[in-house]
């Protein structure tokens, strides 16, 4: 199977170590030191708009409260998104998919997008609203559709062949059959949290023909022996920190 152009470094949600999460500007931030992918979250709003997200509802990440499922695209849009982060980032709006898109195609950027499915919502409802943007925005080499829900996963898959899109299947502790389970999906990749992950693990995933994705390294010292394993990409808060060190 055809595999994108993946880079070694990965900007997690943008360069969400200097910018505010999953934001336009946190993507902006990730172009402007040099890293040519972002990976970030997709959901749907209450009315159907698809929409950059990671949590089930709005606190964390915004000057407002509330689920996902709650609200419609006029009201994400009154919401700060960046204020929270720093006092220069005040006015970030939430982005939608479609935004964001358009942005990804302006600097030429690639992105591993992952199906966010939390809780009360539906993963074939979401593929179907991510899936075919995302793959008529940007050529096959430039995009990845990943998801810990195996639902989203064959959603997309029935989308789409995989000459015409790659998938991950995304992992905690990866399980004794995750290739069973990437298989199932003709996954190209398997991305997997690097904490657990053990060196036997990571052999018999590149072994077995995946490319290996790792998220979320921020130390590039306690995450070197990963190289060693065949690890493909980091994904980071910071991929900058990794410069000089993978």
């Amino acid at each position: 199977m055809p595999h994108p152009d993946l880079p070694r470094l990965i900007a997690h949600r943008g360069l969400s170590a200097r910018a505010p999460e999953n934001t336009l500007a946190a993507v902006r931030a990730a172009h402007d030191a040099g890293i040519d992918w972002v990976e970030l979250d997709v959901q749907r709003l209450g009315d159907g708009t698809a929409v950059i997200w990671h949590d089930r509802d709005v606190a964390r990440c915004s000057n407002g409260r509330g689920r996902l499922a709650t609200l419609d695209i006029a009201a994400a849009r009154r919401l700060d998104a960046g204020a929270w982060f720093a006092p220069a980032f005040a006015g970030e709006r939430m982005a939608t998919l479609e935004e964001m898109l358009a942005l990804l195609v302006e600097l030429g950027m690639g992105v591993n997008l992952e199906l966010k499915v939390n809780r009360g919502h539906d993963p074939a409802a979401l593929a179907e609203a991510a899936v075919p943007a995302v793959m008529e925005a940007l050529p096959f080499e430039r995009r990845l559709v990943s998801s810990f829900d195996e639902r989203a996963l064959r959603v997309s898959r029935a989308l789409a062949g995989p000459e015409r899109l790659a998938l991950g299947a995304l992992f905690d502790r990866v399980p004794r059959d995750w290739q069973a389970r990437a298989e199932a999906v003709q996954a190209v990749s398997v991305h997997a949290n690097w904490k657990p992950l053990k060196a036997e693990r990571a052999k018999a995933i590149k072994a077995a023909g995946f490319a290996l994705l790792c998220y979320t390294a921020n130390d590039p010292d306690a995450f070197a022996p990963r190289w060693e394993w065949g690890v493909d990409a980091v994904i980071s808060d910071d991929p900058t920190r990794f410069d000089t060190a993978s």
